[in-house]
């Protein structure tokens, strides 16, 4: 399967953002590693979409927030494309609650994905990109991690987290050629937004200066920006894409 092309790891990519980001980084001539926690079955349709668009493409199915299994995935997926360049953490759950009635289930099933799992694939891809001298890692974090949310005390504390990963990687790395940058999107058009009631969206409609909704492809289109040659001099910076939300 390996070719000239440089490979792209996408967690989260069977649907909504993180199909959106596999297939804009496709479009950009990058192999895509699909990554999910879902059925392989069902990352076909994904795996067939970005095929599509003139790359390779593979689907493999992981648990992020399994420390083995991700080491195990990471290791065949640079057997399967002879590289790793670019790694997208967009895998993420949420378990929203007020603190007073969350569960110390749904704190530690939230912080194991959404951080541990960022932590886990960081730590088993750069080795193979310290090797090659270069990488790009692009971490998806939320408007919630800057402002903070009612409602998503533990969302909240693991896309904050993020961003502290993503700041303290870039000083590690940077002398290896790898850049580490997060992106906080604002409220994107996904199913997991979709889960809003009417109120909750109508609410936050009348919090975006731009008056819209994001589109994944908004989020996917600055991925891509930071992917690029063009962003060489860009690390350890966290860039909102909200609408002007978080000013």
């Amino acid at each position: 399967m390996a070719d000239e092309r440089k490979t792209a790891i996408v967690t989260g990519a069977s649907r909504g953002i993180g199909l959106a980001i596999a297939k804009r980084l496709a479009k950009s001539g990058y192999n895509i590693a699909i990554v999910d926690a879902c059925p392989l079955e069902n990352s076909k349709n994904a795996e067939d979409e970005v095929k599509a668009l003139g790359v390779d493409a593979k689907a493999y199915q992981c648990n992020v927030a399994d420390f083995a299994a991700v080491e195990q995935t990471v290791k065949q997926i640079n057997d399967d494309f002879g590289g790793i360049y670019i790694l997208v953490n967009n895998a993420g759950i949420t378990r929203d609650g007020l603190l007073l009635k969350m569960t110390e289930e749904n704190f530690d099933a939230v912080i194991s994905v959404n951080l541990k799992g960022t932590f886990n694939f960081i730590k088993h891809t750069t080795p193979f990109m310290m090797k090659k001298k270069e990488g790009r890692v692009v971490s998806i974090s939320s408007i919630v991690g800057i402002e903070g949310q009612a409602g998503q005390v533990n969302y909240s504390a693991s896309k904050a987290g993020i961003i502290g990963i993503t700041k303290s990687c870039a000083r590690e790395y940077a002398s290896r050629n790898i850049t580490f940058n997060a992106i906080a999107p604002g409220f994107v058009k996904t199913p997991m937004t979709d889960a809003l009631t009417d109120k909750q969206k109508e609410a936050i409609f009348e919090l975006i200066p731009l008056k819209r909704y994001g589109e994944p492809e908004d989020i996917a289109n600055v991925v891509n920006f930071l992917c690029s040659d063009d962003a060489s001099y860009i690390t350890g910076q966290v860039l909102s894409v909200d609408g002007g939300m978080h000013m």
